[in-house]
């Protein structure tokens, strides 16, 4: 016997299908206009991811549909109530996430978008999906919005930004991760200062390289590291 769950019915059922259908057919000549060396480039950089999703702002940079599910598995396996996510886009896996705190009984996600366009129109997907009453989207440079008003206690964490300040942007969430909250960061390899912190013996966290492109840790215990 299939599961119903608000995943997979309406209103966010046929919503996320159509969600991703334009993004698989969406196009960005802005984005088509930047050199792949002068992409990387600006992608590697700390002072100049801003002008970088600035000049993406038409491109949906969504999660794959299996991550997508896999976001919703995780959340709900952990019972999370508590989500921060970091890089919202057009919402697709926010969706994914609320849904997965509406199955568990409600709770609060916190997303921070730079772009006021996507923010806008994110915002729009939560409302058609039925969770906009669990998300609150900040809009501006996640390094200033994610570092107050945020839960005492957070259950799981979706970095899925510019990759080059992964790491900036989990010291500001870790005090505030319980034993056993898990991090779900997408192209994590773009961000090896990342990577050497969640993967060092002593940083409180356990993790694994998850499919082609994600890592998945959880935090363990509080870290050694500053």
């Amino acid at each position: 016997m299939s599961m119903t769950t608000t995943l997979t019915s309406a209103p966010l059922a046929p919503l996320l299908e159509q969600l991703f259908q334009r993004a698989d057919a969406a196009t960005s000549p802005a984005a088509d206009a930047i050199p792949h060396d002068e992409r990387d480039r600006l992608m590697n950089s700390k002072t100049e991811y801003l002008d970088l999703y600035g000049r993406l702002k038409d491109l949906w940079l969504p999660v794959s549909r299996d991550t997508g599910t896999l976001l919703y598995m995780l959340a709900r396996s952990i019972k999370a109530r508590t989500i921060i996510e970091y890089g919202t886009s057009f919402g697709i896996s926010t969706l994914h996430l609320a849904a997965a705190l509406r199955d568990n009984g409600g709770g609060r996600l916190i997303g921070s978008e730079f772009e006021p366009g996507k923010v806008a129109k994110a915002r729009e997907h939560m409302i058609a999906g039925g969770v906009d009453d669990l998300v609150e989207i900040r809009a501006g440079d996640a390094l200033k919005t994610l570092a107050v008003d945020l839960p005492d206690s957070i259950d799981l964490v979706l970095l899925d930004g510019a990759k080059a300040i992964y790491d900036d942007v989990l010291r500001l969430l870790e005090s505030r991760l319980r034993p056993g909250a898990l991090i779900i960061a997408d192209n994590a390899d773009r961000c090896p200062a990342y990577l050497a912190r969640v993967r060092a013996q002593d940083s409180g966290y356990l993790s694994v390289p998850f499919a082609d492109d994600v890592e998945l840790s959880m935090r363990s215990a509080p870290g050694s590291r500053g």
